[in-house]
């Protein structure tokens, strides 16, 4: 009887993109370590950009809400994030975007806020699409660390891979003879910001 191949969670940048959640100045006061998800977040776009993988953002609500932190340097690449008012970022002008720009996606790197809403959504709707989810814990959080690290251990339970921002971005290319991986080493040669996960363990 032949046994079903359990995923590795290799990410590959000819199958993967990233997804940035709702990174919006009004939530500056009320998340946990907002500054610091956003300068992880904000090196993964880069390591992105770098290996020419494909980027979506998404704000909840922009018109109360805001803009994008400027941090997240959407501007720099182009970027148009799409407005929503649900949860989840699978809103179908996305997703068709997605579908548009890499048909043979299979792995989405998902960061931002918050933890146990709208990255707890887009991650169940991406999984039961059939997308590989990567959540890189430094780069998403909620308003407390407990729906934070209950959201991410629910995440893992149903099949998200839970990994951190450097991890991501060496795993876009794992070998230091890649012609890219000198730009990727200069956005890790610097330790990325903590995000306050092991302060209290």
């Amino acid at each position: 009887m032949a046994h079903a191949v359990r995923s590795l969670g290799r990410i590959n940048p000819k199958t993967s993109a990233v997804f940035l959640c709702d990174m919006q100045d009004k939530f500056r006061p009320m998340i946990s370590h907002f500054d610091q998800i956003v300068q992880n977040s904000n090196r993964v776009l880069n390591a992105a950009r770098i290996m020419d993988i494909p980027v979506f953002a998404t704000e909840q609500y922009p018109k109360g809400l805001g803009p994008t932190v400027p941090e997240i340097e959407l501007a720099k690449f182009g970027i148009t994030p799409y407005p929503k008012t649900c949860f989840t970022m699978c809103v179908p002008d996305l997703m068709a975007a997605l579908r548009e720009v890499q048909p043979e996606t299979k792995s989405i790197v998902l960061c931002g806020i918050e933890t146990h809403a709208c990255i707890h959504h887009t991650t169940l709707d991406l999984l039961e699409a059939g997308f590989e989810v990567h959540i890189p814990v430094d780069c998403a959080s909620s308003r407390t660390e407990t729906d934070r690290r209950f959201a991410l251990s629910r995440l893992r339970d149903v099949g998200a891979f839970l990994t951190t921002s450097e991890c991501v971005i060496l795993g876009f290319a794992a070998d230091s003879s890649h012609p890219k991986f000198k730009g990727l080493q200069k956005i890790v040669m610097k330790s990325a910001p903590d995000t306050g996960l092991l302060s209290h363990l």
